[in-house]
This record gives C-alpha cells, structure tokens and sequence, in this order.
C-alpha cells in the first residue's frame, strides 16, 4: 500500500466532499476519525466506497489530537493528510500522482549529475520521485477562501504546510492550535557542512510546487465560530504561562500588549505592509479580525481567575 488520506472531522457533512471528491481516485485508503458527528458527516464518507475507514472518537477542544490518531491507524508508506474543508488543486493532484506513481530513486528526465544537483539544490523538489530517499516529507502551499475570494496578500499566501510524508516520521505535537507537524528524532539525514567539514543533520524536506485549496471561510458565520473555538484554545495556552489569579507586573504588561499593540502591529503588518488591502474588502475584514483576537484571547483569559 502506497498512499494513505488521513482526515479528522466533526460536523463535516457539508465539506467532507473536498477532500474526497479530489483525491479518494488515486488513494489506497482513506482513514477518517470522526469526533461523534451529530450530522451526516459518517454516511457522507462511507458512500464513497470500501477505500473509507471510519474509527469514531471523542472531540477534543485540541482537534490535533485526531489528526493524530488518524496517522497512526495509516497504513499506507505515504501519507497525505488533509483537513476536512481542504481540496487538492488539479495540478497538486497530478503532482502527487506522479510521485507515487515512480517507485524508484531517481530524477524525472535527468541527463547529469550537475542536473540532479540543481533539481535537489532548488526549493521545488516534485522533480523527484516519492520514494527518493532524500525527503521524508513535502511542504505544500496553501490558497485559503475567505468570504469571496482565495486571499493571495495579508501574508496568507503561500502558507507552507507540511501535509505529505513518510508514515512513521511526523507527528503533531498537539500543543498549539496553529502547529504543524513535527519531524520525529531519527527521520534526518546526515550531511556534510563544506565550510567545517563537520557532520550535521538535517530535515529531508522537500517542496511541491502546486497549492492545497482550504475553503475554510466561505460564510462570516463559519468563520467566527472558528475564531471563536481558536481564541478560546489560545486563551486556555496563555493561562499555562501567565497565573491569571495573580496580579503581576507581567499581568499588567500582557493587557497593555493584548489590548493596544499586537493589535496595532498585526493589522499593520497584514493590511499594508503585506499588502492585504489588494484582496478587496475581505482583505480588510481578515485583517481586522485578525487584529482583535487579540481582546477575545485577552478577555477569555481574564475570566478564567473566578
């Protein structure tokens, strides 16, 4: 078994289609754990075919955890992991295909080894097979959808992810809402550093050129109840550093930065300096209510000291 569809989903009945309906064809299994969907998210799944494996868990407020779980039931040598409202672009897809589809180490039309150098050397590995044994994982862009539109400015695009690698050499360390995941020890490689002569290890990650499609956002409702979910998870992470029920001069220094500057600096960075007002009016909504999320974080961690 070459290729295994890892997803983790709760309530996905209206978006389990993404990933399925792009990537169930060329797939070897697709392993969903489910958080106790109350809709048809299960039935959805199950009605595209023997391919789908369902294994049915809590739902935990750290949804990483069944991401997890769904990698370590994989079968497959490789994993593709998506999330439950994400799609693969037509030219991904045939990417990934590709690579799979060549079992043997070597480089797609190379005539040298100067030329397999270069390809190796470049930030674009997808000239590679899958099975080259210089890559354990592939960083993958991201096109995320708010509202209208894929918002390509604000510093949302590319938005690298590492979502294809070798079953048994990540896992998420289930810390932080935004994490990726993380390479285990003993999946590097060595290499030789020229200037020192010394010995190090190094991550074998590669590149793929074309972008995971993450219709994440297409109402404003859906996208504050997963606001609302993530600054409640960040808030539950600033309790872990800051004692809420001690009046500290940290406490003080972490209103002052939570209410006026990282909501200052953030909006600033994401509208001008990364150009988010050429994404239109979602460009500026994102970048508002990326700005504030800092108050609710604030807030929900305030309350926690009764």
């Amino acid at each position: 078994m070459k290729l295994s569809l890892c997803i983790a989903t709760f309530n996905e009945e209206s978006n389990i289609h993404y990933p399925l309906d792009s990537a169930y064809d060329f797939v070897d299994e697709v392993i969903i754990v489910d958080g106790g969907s109350t809709d048809k998210t299960v039935e959805k799944a199950k009605s595209y075919g023997p391919k789908v494996k369902i294994f049915v868990e809590s739902n935990p407020a750290m949804f990483h955890i069944n991401k997890q779980k769904a990698i370590e039931r994989a079968k497959g040598e490789w994993i593709l992991q998506l999330d439950a409202d994400e799609s693969l672009s037509p030219g991904l897809k045939e990417e990934i295909r590709q690579l799979v589809k060549n079992s043997e180490f070597r480089v797609q039309n190379s005539e040298s080894k100067k030329q397999e150098k270069k390809i190796l050397d470049s930030q674009f590995n997808s000239e590679f097979s899958i099975h080259n044994s210089k890559f354990v994982a592939f960083w993958i862009s991201r096109k995320n959808w708010f509202l209208t539109r894929f918002l390509m400015k604000g510093g949302q695009y590319p938005d690298y992810t590492i979502r294809l690698y070798r079953n048994g050499t990540v896992r998420f360390p289930c810390k932080d809402v935004h994490e990726n995941v993380e390479l285990i020890e003993g999946s590097k490689t060595d290499s030789v550093n020229e200037s020192s002569k010394k010995t190090e290890s190094v991550y074998k990650i590669g590149y793929l050129k074309n972008p995971i499609l993450h219709y994440a956002d297409p109402t404003f409702s859906r996208y504050l109840a997963r606001w609302d979910r993530y600054t409640s998870l960040e808030a539950d992470q600033l309790a872990q550093t800051f004692n809420v029920k001690r009046l500290t001069l940290n406490n003080t220094w972490l209103f002052i930065d939570y209410f006026f500057i990282k909501p200052k600096l953030t909006f600033l960075s994401m509208y001008f300096r990364h150009k988010g007002f050429l994404d239109g009016f979602p460009g500026f909504v994102f970048a508002l209510f990326s700005s504030i999320r800092f108050w609710a974080i604030y807030i929900k961690w305030w309350q926690k000291r009764k």
